[in-house]
């Protein structure tokens, strides 16, 4: 395995592990200074149109947010993700043995072993639970 997919790797395996144990200092650790997030929740959480969070101090709020307002649908099930060494992306799909959670898929660009930047699309039942629903 190269570098690069040695820190793709790294990244998912502590970003899961920081999520799970909602460690904003080890997630905000992964991330480079001038690193942004996408994602629906940015508007819902940070109450703007635009739906990007720029740069570490909003994204230690948006985190932040996200590790306080998380639903209990909100569950990290996956099975593995994928990469080039510079873009790694993985899926949490709505079926789980668990039962049904918010169906996302996450898309990270990894420059100089960081997340650069980091997108969030979601499905639809991860919508509905964002609208109410």
């Amino acid at each position: 395995m190269t570098a690069d997919k040695n820190d793709a790797e790294r990244i998912y395996r502590l970003w899961d592990e920081a999520l799970g144990n909602k460690d904003l200092e080890a997630a905000l650790a992964l991330y480079a200074p001038d690193a942004s997030i996408e994602s629906p929740l940015v508007q819902h959480l940070m109450q703007t149109n635009e739906g990007i969070v720029r740069g570490k101090d909003r994204l230690r709020e948006f985190i932040t947010r996200v590790f306080r307002t998380s639903p209990p649908q909100r569950r990290r099930f996956k099975q593995g993700f994928f990469t080039d060494g510079r873009v790694i992306t993985w899926e949490y799909p709505r079926q789980s043995p668990d039962g049904n959670q918010m169906d996302l898929i996450e898309v990270m660009e990894i420059k100089d072993g960081l997340i650069q930047s980091h997108r969030v699309y979601w499905g639809w039942y991860a919508l509905n639970i964002l609208k109410g629903g």
